[in-house]
């Protein structure tokens, strides 16, 4: 009998609140009189609205400009003066959009004219990590991140609101399709876009985050569920500076549950070691940076216990366990030449070497682990290698924020990957190996131009992608092989995507636009062994619009309603239509499907924000619906017991939430943020076509879930450079196709102390304090019902120290 189960990636929202907030604006402009000569030397002096209070000041150069920086959104009047000509006053609006805003040319009348032109002037300005001021993005610092400080990327990330980790990938908005970038670039070092790596980055090589809920055109169209672009650390102080810094932590300090019989210990007190270095030297027009982090971790990656039971009543008990040691090398280098004030060049390199060994063992038991059925041990020895070259130029125009970018970027990445596996049966033992060489070449070429205007920005802009992934598997089989060795041989992906792409941002005193469209054209091709018995060379192309638009209406100074609108796409990624099976697990054998296609997908918020001295309330319900979705699914053909899981496009889908924030500053020791999010799924009724091993045909019904979760962090600002952070999560139940996941819950909790001055700095940190996050799933199938607990690692307590030069 066939027996099927669907797997689709289960759901978690959270909601973001800001950490440490900052205000910047530029503004600037120009002075003429009314025959349009500029007029140097004239008085601009800006005064706050409400009291006349002194704000800035200074005087126009040669040509007539101007420039005030570091200005607060707020109402002031703008004072124009020069001897000989009529003063003239403006009220100005600065708002929260644009970090840099031209004032429409100023024209001042001689004394003898006595009429002075009074007009209105709006200008915006960037108001970093507010929760929604920014149009599409919130920043958060990971150096505030105190509970998560000395791990990996994706562990920095958990605390962070607007984010749930669940089963090693990130979520935003009950959606792990998600685009990941590096410094506003997609690289190898996380897939492409998609979220390879993240755990194995050091978080020490990154100075912020961005989430991105509602990309804007500017943004690549790839990844539904939104951005987080991970910014690497770089300093511009003038002369030598720099900072070094050292954690050391242990994890899996206790064995949570004891391993079945007859396997090798489970990993105990993992060492975790992170030193870090960052050096800068900035004279004249000259900056040249370093930085260089290596992470090396042995983890308990995955201790999965599974019950299964079949309607014949026979019951089997397995065990997936995994210890894993990793080591990652990450640097990047360059310079920055400032060829005059309006004119920068700047060539930097990047260097990445990943080293993953993990020894595994997966025992099957009968019911009451009387008798071993099978014992599955493997090793796995890959490293990855990624060289990465850019060159970046950017002009300055005379108007402040008036820029052209051009960029070429080049990456090599290399995947040697080995695996081993030794399988004992009863009356037999085998051994299997094989091994994947892939070398993926990538080059990018973007020029992106910003004009201010009077009520906003124009942002557009052209890229050029050229990507080819050539593979190799060779499998080598032993005695009693499980291996498909005719699945094996060569693959070629080819990529081709330009794009162009215009954006167009407003705002005065009660409204707030964007409208953008990005045209995106996309071209793959992927060559395939031509001896392979299921799948042959496929591809697709398509010229696709991607609009994106954004309104907010602001009631007052303390209410603001918000609607967003926004189309993207999401292309399988090469490993997702990969031909060759994977036997990382014994019995659940993972294959791509060349013939997956992208999936499109259309949301829409609306949201409304009540802000107070200190504090807001922020709400949002949003909508989104696919076509095409991704997911996997995993089927039983007939005369086997193996599990084979391949991605299909499902047909459509739909996913509906409400998230809700409140951020508060209850004194100047202690602020706390609460967010929580209700949300429901449902994918609508499908039947596809499995190819692989053999054709069989799945079909499943419509299926739906309603879940939820709450996130709580608390800061705490104590007396003499003392911080402290301490954070609470709880998943709820959480519904998925043919099965359920249990709640979850964690506490973390960080503190850190500035010593020496300012200049050092130590922290304590330990997550998952009670050791409570345990994933656990129910499944009932066709035929069969199982359970399981996975035990991975959750607990690691670090100290770490660094200090500045």
């Amino acid at each position: 009998m066939n027996k099927t189960r669907l797997l689709l990636f289960p759901t978690c929202i959270i909601s973001s609140f800001a950490f440490a907030q900052t205000t910047s604006v530029t503004v600037s402009g120009r002075i003429t009189d009314k025959d349009k000569v500029a007029l140097p030397y004239a008085n601009i002096i800006l005064k706050k609205e409400k009291d006349s209070a002194f704000v800035a000041g200074t005087i126009t150069n040669e040509g007539g400009r101007f420039s005030l920086t570091g200005i607060k959104p707020d109402h002031y009047f703008l004072e124009t003066s020069l001897a000989g000509y009529d003063k003239q006053v403006q009220p100005v609006f600065i708002g929260s959009l644009s970090e840099f805003l031209e004032i429409p040319i100023i024209e001042l009348g001689s004394k003898r004219e006595k009429e002075t032109k009074i007009e209105e002037v709006t200008i915006t300005a960037s108001k970093k990590n507010e929760i929604d001021n920014k149009l599409d993005k919130k920043t958060y610092s990971v150096a505030d991140n105190i509970s998560q400080s000395g791990g990996s990327v994706l562990q920095s990330m958990q605390n962070l609101p607007g984010i749930t980790v669940q089963d090693g990938k990130v979520q935003l908005r009950g959606n792990d399709k998600v685009t990941v970038l590096i410094d506003g670039k997609q690289t190898a070092l996380t897939g492409f876009g998609s979220q390879t790596g993240l755990d194995n980055i050091p978080a020490s090589a990154i100075d912020k985050i961005e989430i991105i809920n509602n990309p804007s055109s500017k943004y690549d169209a790839n990844g539904n569920a939104g951005i987080i672009n991970i910014i690497m650390k770089k300093n511009k102080q003038n002369g030598w500076n720099g900072k070094a810094g050292f954690t050391m932590g242990l994890g899996s300090l206790w064995i949570r549950k004891e391993n079945l019989p007859t396997i090798r210990p489970q990993y105990t007190l993992t060492p975790k070691i992170n030193p870090s270095l960052s050096l800068n030297y900035r004279k004249n027009k000259v900056n040249i940076f370093l930085q260089a982090d290596n992470l090396y971790t042995e983890t308990l990656n995955k201790n999965e216990f599974v019950t299964r039971t079949y309607d014949d009543g026979t019951v089997i008990n397995s065990q997936l366990k995994r210890n894993r040691n990793t080591n990652f090398f990450t640097t990047k280098a360059g310079i920055d030449w400032n060829i005059d004030s309006q004119n920068t060049l700047t060539i930097s390199g990047m260097y990445g070497s990943e080293k993953i060994i993990d020894r595994g063992d997966q025992p099957f038991f009968n019911g009451d682990l009387s008798q071993r059925l099978r014992l599955w041990q493997f090793l796995e020895d890959e490293l990855k290698t990624t060289v990465m070259g850019t060159a970046s130029y950017q002009h300055k125009f005379k108007e402040a924020g008036h820029v052209l970018n051009v960029g070429f970027n080049y990456t090599f990445h290399r995947e040697d990957e080995k695996y081993f596996y030794d399988n004992y049966l009863p009356s037999s033992t085998g051994t299997d190996a094989f091994k994947l060489l892939s070398d993926e070449q990538v080059y990018d070429f973007n020029v992106d131009y910003v004009k201010p205007l009077k009520y906003g920005r124009i942002e557009t802009g052209i890229k050029l992608r050229n990507r080819s992934i050539p593979t190799n598997m060779n499998f080598i089989p032993g005695a009693n092989s499980v291996l498909d060795v005719s699945a094996g041989g060569k693959a070629d992906y080819k990529e081709f995507i330009p794009a162009v792409y215009g954006n167009y941002i407003f705002e005065n005193e009660k409204w707030e636009a964007e409208l953008g469209l990005r045209l995106e054209y996309v071209r793959i091709q992927y060559d395939v062994n031509p001896n392979h018995p299921t799948y042959k060379s496929d591809g697709y192309n398509y010229t696709q619009p991607f609009p994106n638009f954004r309104l907010a209406y602001k009631l007052d100074d303390h209410n603001k309603f918000s609607i967003f609108y926004n189309r993207r796409v999401d292309r399988p990624n090469e490993v997702d239509i990969r031909i060759f099976p994977k036997y990382d697990d014994a019995e659940i054998i993972k294959v791509g499907n060349p013939a997956l296609r992208p999936q499109f997908t259309n949301s829409i918020e609306f949201g409304y924000k009540h802000n107070w001295d200190n504090g807001y309330l922020y709400s949002a319900l949003y909508h989104r619906f696919a076509n095409g979705t991704i997911t996997r699914i995993s089927s039983i053909v007939p005369n086997s017991t193996l599990i084979y899981a391949i991605f299909q496009n499902a047909g459509r889908s739909y996913n509906t939430g409400l998230e809700t924030i409140w951020n508060q500053k209850v004194s100047d020791i202690y602020s706390f943020n609460i967010n929580g999010n209700l949300y429901r799924n449902q994918i609508n009724a499908f039947s596809v076509l499995n190819l692989y091993p053999e054709p069989n045909t799945f079909s499943a019904d419509r299926q739906s879930a309603i879940s939820g979760n709450l996130k709580m962090n608390n800061v705490f600002h104590f007396s003499k450079g003392l911080d402290a952070q301490f954070t609470m999560v709880y998943l709820a139940p959480d519904i998925i196709p043919q099965g359920r996941v249990k709640s979850r819950f964690s506490m973390d909790l960080g503190v850190k102390k500035s010593i020496q001055k300012g200049k050092g700095e130590l922290f304590l940190n330990a997550t998952d304090i009670l050791n409570t996050m345990v994933m656990k799933k129910s499944i009932q199938g066709m035929g069969f019902a199982y359970t399981s607990n996975d035990y991975y690692e959750t607990q690691v307590v670090r100290l770490g120290y660094s200090y500045k030069f």
